[in-house]
């Protein structure tokens, strides 16, 4: 029968329909980012309208579109850490440099130049997601190391010790430090009544303490931060010989900290200042490196150490027990999705491979359930390994089902062991496998609820640690005891943190009691109060130096930042040369005027302007140059805010270099340079012979990082 005309042109109509489809389709499988779909994968055609019942009519309930769009939306966010919840993360691998198969099985650390994947994740302990970089805190350094024979997680913070002994008490801690329940403030602080109140009824949080009112609790960077695995772990070879080990985590760019003041200041002006910092770094090529060193200790000779291991609140001092250098943790490449990796990676102290076991540390010990619990709650489920950034690469099988979350299809119908409907190779009675092992150790003994007699000695160390310092850490250490006491508004409560501190040293007490109106600092009170304990061991040694950052040696200068402070009739012939020198060094500078956009030069060049006074500060650098120019100078003499950030950078001690006629700007600021300038000051007159030893000095005032000298110049800043 013949085809009506209609009929024929439907199906050619339909023919072409079906056919571009079938080329849209083509397209989208090749190029699947050209396309937005919903989660199921169905294409979506218009993602600016809902479907509504005409032009003006309400939306229509059967807009699946919508409704997935909406629904996934209000499902996005997972709970937040509890503690660590501001992070940021990167990826690297750790490279082994001197092997340790003399003290652990650990696959490895067995082969020099044997590298292992890792992820890493830093940390401020207090605060939650939303809150700033550079507040006062000490810092977790936690590293997931990707090995053959499982994943290896060394969970550790930017302090050797920590606040309390026993796990028992880390939920009173975090309560107390967290936000105050009834307003919900502060917000990532420490400055307040019920973390001090805490504190002074729990003398072993004393050492911990020192600490954290040291420039320790404020880096300048991460990548030159101090890790430390606090607790003691153990490492056993292949014959059964166990050592006690203690991990430490040094900076190729060596330790530096910020100002005080400057730390609050940059908490205003970029909250990200430290994770932006970091992926920047990566980003340019710069991968920050750490050394890994470890200190070990015969089990059978821990006892005669004098310092009981498994105490968290003590360290073992570098000079009774060297730290031995083992391998270095490069970190080059940032991640692809901050909340898929940094965001969802799961650290866990008991994430332990063959050759490493945990010890009776009691704070560890309950660890090693509060993580798994944490992370069962947070990520949403029993199978949180299965995500991407956990997954070890090491081949993992097991007989554990189901759960939320799951990700792996586990095929057959044997979900048990030992059996015999499977391939029964993994029945195993005898435990011969080469798998985890772990120590044996003998636990005859009665339960109590006490703790060994050489946990009770809370001050020698706290003592060793103000010892060690320089003066001007000593002068930070007081003034941070000062500004967080001062904001306590409970006079007991200051009092009784003075009268502890009179058991670390009487001058540090009475002066962090001078300006808080308290009475003269009463250790016999301290001792008296319900539940103190001491038993004062004797100090092995007076100080130790690598407790100081003051006392850190110069170290390389790559990837600092240097502000160049310029305005129209700026010479630019000096300035190039020592933008030259810095960059040899890796220095970078960023130019800084009054606008954005360029600036005029004495020669009639236009010199591209980076930021300006409106959009940046002092502190967001770690130098300041000041080229020549009388124009120049005169137009920046003019301007406060290039005053006030010339003030500002000597104030906090930073580097700062004046070239000719720029020096006029100091005189200015109130900084007398003529004859003998103050420490970091360099300046050079109108000899062009010294432009060179000009930046090289500049470049080593800028390895020493801080000039503390200083601070006891008054400037109006």
């Amino acid at each position: 029968m013949a085809q009506s005309k209609p009929d024929a042109q439907r199906k050619t109509k339909a023919g072409d329909a079906g056919s571009a489809k079938q080329k849209q389709l083509e397209a989208y499988t090749q190029n699947p980012e050209t396309v937005l779909t919903t989660s199921q994968g169905v294409v979506i055609p218009d993602n600016h309208n809902s479907l509504r019942a005409g032009l003006r009519g309400p939306t229509l309930l059967q807009d699946f579109l919508l409704l997935d769009k909406l629904s996934r939306f209000g499902h996005e966010r997972i709970p937040e850490r509890v503690v660590h919840a501001r992070g940021c993360g990167a990826h690297g691998y750790f490279e082994v440099t001197k092997p340790l198969g003399q003290f652990t099985s650990a696959d490895f650390l067995q082969e020099a130049g044997a590298r292992t994947p890792v992820f890493v994740r830093f940390s401020t302990i207090a605060g939650e997601r939303g809150s700033a970089d550079t507040v006062r805190d000490l810092r977790g350094f936690a590293v997931k190391f990707y090995t053959r024979e499982g994943n290896y997680d060394l969970v550790g913070a930017s302090a050797p010790v920590f606040f309390i002994q026993d796990a028992m008490k880390f939920p009173d801690l975090m309560h107390a430090l967290k936000p105050e329940p009834h307003h919900g403030m502060p917000q990532a602080s420490s400055a307040h009544d019920t973390f001090w109140d805490f504190v002074s009824l729990m003398p072993e949080s004393t050492h911990a303490l020192m600490w954290l009112m040291s420039d320790r609790a404020l880096p300048r960077s991460l990548r030159m931060m101090e890790g430390f695995g606090i607790h003691a772990y153990r490492f056993v070879n292949a014959h059964g010989v166990v050592h006690y080990v203690k991990f430490h985590w040094r900076p190729r760019l060596g330790r530096h900290a910020l100002d005080a003041g400057e730390a609050r200041r940059i908490a205003g002006l970029d909250p990200d200042f430290h994770r932006r910092d970091l992926w920047d770094a990566i980003a340019k090529g710069h991968h920050p490196e750490w050394e890994l060193g470890v200190q070990l200790v015969e089990a059978g000779k821990a006892q005669a150490l004098g310092i009981d291991l498994l105490d968290p609140t003590k360290l073992v001092p570098e000079e009774l027990v060297p730290v031995q250098p083992v391998g270095r943790l490069v970190l080059n490449r940032n991640p692809d999705n901050y909340f898929a990796e940094t965001e969802q990676v799961a650290f866990h102290p008991g994430h332990v491979v063959p050759g490493i076991d945990v010890s009776a540390d009691p704070l560890l010990q309950g660890r090693l359930f509060a993580y798994t619990d944490s992370q069962l709650a947070r990520l949403g489920g029993p199978n949180f390994h299965e995500l991407p950034i956990n997954r070890p690469l090491a081949v993992f099988h097991n007989h554990q089902r189901d759960g939320a979350g799951r990700q792996s299809v586990p095929r057959g119908q044997v979900s048990y062991e030992p059996n015999t409907l499977g391939n029964g190779t993994e029945f195993r009675v005898d435990g011969g496998h080469q798998g985890f092992q772990g120590i044996e150790d003998p636990l005859e003994a009665s339960t109590v609820r006490r703790r060994s007699p050489a946990f009770d000695d809370h001050f020698s160390q706290a003592t060793l640690f103000w010892n060690s310092q320089g003066a001007a850490e000593k002068d930070h250490i007081v003034a941070a005891f000062q500004h967080e006491l001062a904001r306590v508004e409970t006079p007991a409560i200051r009092q009784r943190v003075v009268d502890n501190l009179a058991h670390v040293d009487v001058r540090l007490a009475r002066k962090v009691a001078e300006v808080l109106a308290l009475g003269a600092p009463d250790p016999k009170a301290a001792a008296g109060r319900a539940g103190f304990r001491e038993q004062r061991g004797k100090l092995a040694l007076e100080a130790s130096p690598s407790l100081s950052i003051e006392a850190t040696v110069a170290g390389p200068v790559a990837t600092r930042r240097v502000a160049v402070l310029v305005a129209p009739g700026v010479e630019i012939g000096a300035l190039k040369i020592v933008q030259q020198v810095l960059a040899e060094h890796g220095v970078g500078t960023r130019i800084v005027a009054a606008h954005l956009g360029v600036v005029a030069t004495s020669s009639g060049q236009q010199l591209p302007v980076d930021c300006c006074f409106a959009s940046t500060a002092s502190v967001l650098f770690d130098a300041v140059l000041v080229p020549g120019g009388a124009s120049h100078v005169q137009a920046l003499a003019q301007n406060g805010d290039a005053v006030h950030f010339v003030l500002e950078a000597f104030r906090h001690c930073k580097p700062i270099c004046v070239i000719g006629d720029g020096v006029e700007l100091l005189k200015l600021a109130g900084v007398n340079a003529d004859d003998a300038p103050p420490a970091g000051v360099l300046v050079s007159r109108a000899d062009p012979a010294a432009r060179v030893p000009l930046a090289q000095d500049f470049v080593a005032a800028i390895g020493r990082h801080r000039h503390w000298a200083r601070q006891q110049v008054a400037v109006p800043a």
